[in-house]
């Protein structure tokens, strides 16, 4: 930015249920990027969806940007003066909503894909199919999978895959201080948990040398705790929510993470913050998550309790040298694929000059 020159006013519009999810994460990430670059005024607009409640920790990550974060109704008059005050708007999925007022506030979008494309054909899919082709000049997919998922098999012109933009921890624990597994999810259905409790269950390792610490919490916890109150697990420890600080500690003390879903997931945010301090994940193949987790991943299918069970074995019977080197090439391997808040500097002055 030149001595005089206004900096670039850009909207960053994402739908939100009020929780501290990977969206939600993702959009604060680019707006905390972003702080070194004032050549671009990002501000974020929060849509409130049905069923919204601001929660805590969410609000808590939201206070130190002051205005430049708002929470506004969807499809409203604040959405429409959002839009309209912006040079260039950058929109999480093709929400009918943002995208129409940019078109009709002739402002350039860029579109970052987040969510696989549901089966279906109904009104309201045709209008995101036709939008996300028609109205954005450049898509963002937050993985191949997601990606193919709208697109088939051959990319649109102005589209790539671009992993989220989020705040990683940094620093590493000495493998000898490493012990056990950690999942670290909400506790919903198909995000896995039921399957890793028995999968924990038949490995049968020693619950000293290889316990299982559980993050976060939901509507399945009372299913789960019965359940390894049948079993008789022991080394299985809850540790609830845990701010971002308590839960990057959490995964640096462990030697794996583990990323189970069955659900066909969009990305895998935790195996990212996993490999972000070294710590290499076992993985279904669901969705994004191999994306995510890298090369370095011990892989089973979804759903696959002895397969599940065969690869924390697997990383248990693992030696040190060989887990040293997974660590290793699963941290330096993410540094290569991460784009920084200059990418999107920069593709935001690209949409504005065209």
């Amino acid at each position: 930015m030149t001595s005089g020159q206004a900096p670039l006013r850009v909207a960053l519009v994402s739908p939100t249920f009020g929780g501290y999810g990977g969206m939600e994460a993702f959009a604060l990430g680019i707006l905390r990027g972003l702080a070194a670059h004032p050549e671009v005024k990002l501000t974020v607009f929060f849509k409130r969806v049905a069923s919204f409640e601001l929660r805590p920790e969410f609000a808590a990550a939201c206070a130190p940007f002051g205005a430049r974060v708002q929470f506004i109704p969807r499809a409203s008059g604040a959405l429409w003066r959002a839009v309209g005050d912006a040079e260039v708007v950058h929109s999480f999925n093709p929400s009918p909503d943002t995208l129409l007022a940019a078109q009709l506030a002739r402002c350039p979008v860029l579109v970052n894909v987040i969510n696989h494309r549901t089966p279906g054909n109904s009104p309201r899919q045709r209008a995101w199919d036709v939008l996300l082709r028609r109205a954005a000049a450049r898509r963002f997919y937050i993985s191949d999978f997601v990606r193919r998922s709208w697109e088939g098999p051959a990319a649109w012109p102005d589209s790539e895959v671009v992993f989220p933009l989020c705040e990683l921890a940094s620093g590493e624990r000495p493998i000898e201080q490493r012990r056990g597994f950690v999942f670290a999810a909400r506790w919903i259905e198909n995000k896995g948990l039921d399957t890793l409790v028995e999968a924990y269950a038949q490995a049968a390792l020693d619950p000293a040398r290889w316990p299982l610490c559980l993050i976060g919490d939901g509507p399945l916890r009372p299913r789960i705790e019965r359940r390894l109150a049948e079993l008789g697990v022991r080394g299985v420890t809850a540790l609830g929510f845990l701010s971002q600080s308590e839960k990057a500690d959490a995964i640096r003390a462990a030697r794996w993470m583990v990323v189970p879903p069955n659900t066909r997931e969009d990305f895998g945010l935790t195996a990212i913050e996993a490999r972000a301090v070294g710590v290499p994940c076992i993985i279904t193949r669901d969705g994004g998550v191999p994306e995510a987790a890298g090369r370095e991943a011990l892989v089973c299918e979804p759903g696959d309790i002895p397969g599940l069970a065969a690869c924390l074995r697997a990383a248990a019977e693992m030696s040190d040298g060989e887990y040293a080197t997974r660590a290793r090439r699963t941290r330096d391997s993410l540094a290569q694929e991460l784009r920084g808040p200059e990418f999107y500097a920069h593709a935001y002055r690209e949409l504005a000059e065209r």
